[in-house]
């Protein structure tokens, strides 16, 4: 099973009156979702579920992908690691899964992927990063295939 952590992009602050759900994108963030969007287009199998946080930062982030989505609640801000594995059936699954979501809840799944424990790592706006089993279903078989910035991918 493959999973790819991917932080939703730049986003306003929240105005007045305005529920953290919905901040948007800025236009730097519009335009890191569309640069990450492309790479992740271009390197995940046709055959990847796809899963995002209801934000709308995160709705606009994924609209970058272009593919078919599906909204999962317990993916929202204040989610912790254990909703994020969870909700990707890590690490039972067989198929490739993207998630889009929020700090520190995917810094936090990415440490707990790794080293096992509860730590708080930092993932940047826009940024992804792609685990992988090397043997299906056996969570010790894991490594960390690639990460990858929205400033680093090639037009």
């Amino acid at each position: 099973m493959d999973l790819i952590l991917w932080r939703h992009a730049e986003a306003e602050d929240a105005g007045p009156g305005q529920s953290d759900l919905e901040r948007a994108l800025t236009a730097k963030g519009q335009k890191q979702a569309r640069r990450m969007g492309q790479w992740l287009n271009s390197q995940l199998p046709e055959s990847c579920r796809v899963l995002s946080s209801p934000a709308l930062r995160t709705l606009q982030t994924v609209e970058g992908l272009g593919r078919k989505f599906k909204i999962h609640n317990d993916l929202a801000p204040g989610a912790d690691a254990a909703d994020v594995l969870k909700a990707a059936n890590w690490p039972a699954g067989r198929e490739t899964v993207l998630v889009v979501g929020h700090q520190p809840t995917l810094g936090q799944a990415a440490a707990l992927l790794m080293t096992g424990e509860d730590l708080d790592w930092d993932i940047r706006k826009a940024s992804a990063w792609w685990f992988s089993q090397r043997e299906p279903g056996d969570p010790d078989s894991l490594y960390l295939k690639a990460v990858m910035a929205s400033d680093l991918v090639v037009k």
